[in-house]
């Protein structure tokens, strides 16, 4: 199973990438333990978040939402303005 992950504003410049396609271990099948394997990779930025946001297929999830094959993820932190 294979899913696309995108990082926005402040994760994207710690992580100093966009995206990436990531084939995923037969136990990863929610967003939490996705996030867990990306800090496990070294992607602590993940870690330290705070309130981190996620949007699966481009709808709002929890980090227990299921994955699937295909699945977009996107990490990104809340964002203010001005």
């Amino acid at each position: 199973m294979a899913v696309q992950v995108l990082y926005f504003a402040s994760l994207k410049e710690a992580l100093q990438c966009s995206g990436e396609r990531i084939e995923l271990p037969a136990d990863i099948r929610s967003v939490s333990a996705l996030r867990d394997h990306l800090i496990a990779q070294g992607r602590e930025a993940l870690a330290t978040a705070k309130n981190l946001r996620v949007a699966l297929n481009q709808e709002m999830v929890k980090m227990d939402a299921p994955l699937n094959d295909g699945d977009e993820l996107a990490f990104f932190p809340p964002v203010t303005g001005g």
